[in-house]
């Protein structure tokens, strides 16, 4: 019997910590959280919600950072070992595009996929509204601008790390401008980034009538989803609505591998929900929001880079074969 597995190149030196005796989670903190403090250099009060990948025998990544006035933006970063970083101090900016435009105003949320050599960054736009802005590099010194990939509004972009039937696929949240009273994920797809369309819908929030408080009120996928050999493994955050406030916690899926708008199996119940200090104590208490993973297939290891309470960046970690064992003992599909 051939056990469940990730697929890709191996990544051994990706941040790790073994789970500590006597833990029954599937997700485990890094007990040196968070790893990117508030206030993380000057004029920055906050630095969270941000994507990491390998690059150039260490990682890189793009961080969004919260200023003084509130406003969000995102730096480029560079670290040797994942935990340890160097943020640039200045926004990050863009290679002119036809628009004119080099920079991103507003700017949040952001995931980093690597497809074919080329690093592309998705994050929420300011475009009359939220929407899915699109840049790509190969240094992350240079950034040039794609084309939104959506009309407003939407929020968390997430693509897939390489085409499917010979295109690029996105999962998205289509919601409104505020924090929307409805929040399905669905699967478009793309031959060239530019022209998206066969919008297909994925999954639904839980709501109240399957029995899901912890994900009734919206869903966002979260990490650029992981090829295993049980389908895509999709690690995304769940949110309910509370008398204090909404609750952000984490969750996981697999979707087809073929058609990853099918979804074969889905949790539910969360896989972590906020609980640590910096998790339930911020800007915006109650807030784990995962946007990263880091995976060494040959190992299962897998290390999750999580927003905490809109205030500073954390590591969570799993193990593959374990996390989709859960997935499929405690699955409901709606």
């Amino acid at each position: 019997m051939t056990h469940p597995a990730a697929l890709g190149d191996p990544l051994p030196h990706i941040p790790w910590e073994d789970k500590p005796a006597g833990c029954l989670d599937v997700l485990w903190r890094y007990s040196g959280n968070p790893v990117l403090p508030r206030n993380p250099m000057p004029g920055i009060q906050g630095i969270y919600n941000s994507a990491v990948v390998p690059f150039d025998g260490g990682f890189a990544g793009v961080f969004r950072t919260e200023s003084k006035n509130r406003y969000p933006h995102l730096h480029a970063g560079r670290g040797p070992d994942g935990i340890r970083w160097r943020i640039e101090p200045e926004p990050l900016r863009f290679d002119e595009d036809d628009t004119g435009a080099n920079h991103a105003a507003y700017a949040y949320d952001p995931r980093v996929c690597r497809i074919d050599g080329t690093y592309y960054v998705t994050w929420c736009s300011g475009h009359n509204g939220p929407t899915i802005g699109i840049a790509q590099t190969r240094d992350f010194r240079r950034f040039r601008r794609l084309e939104n990939a959506f009309l407003p509004f939407n929020r968390n972009g997430v693509l897939f790390p390489r085409k499917v039937g010979g295109n690029y696929l996105m999962l998205s949240r289509p919601s409104d401008d505020g924090h929307t009273p409805f929040g399905d994920i669905y699967l478009s797809q793309s031959p060239d980034m530019c022209h998206w369309g066969r919008h297909r819908r994925v999954m639904g929030r839980g709501g109240d009538e399957h029995g899901q408080w912890w994900q009734r009120t919206k869903i966002g996928a979260g990490p650029i989803p992981i090829e295993t050999t049980e389908g895509w493994l999709l690690i995304y955050h769940g949110v309910m609505d509370t008398c204090n406030g909404f609750v952000y916690s984490v969750g996981a899926a697999l979707l087809d591998l073929d058609e990853p708008w099918k979804v074969l199996y889905r949790t539910n119940q969360h896989l972590q929900t906020p609980e640590a200090d910096y998790e339930v104590c911020g800007h915006v208490p109650n807030v784990v929001f995962p946007c990263a993973a880091l995976c060494d297939p040959p190992t299962g290891r897998l290390a999750i880079y999580y927003g905490a309470a809109d205030t500073c960046s954390c590591l969570a970690f799993a193990r593959v074969e374990e996390l989709i064992a859960f997935t499929k003992a405690h699955s409901k599909v709606f």
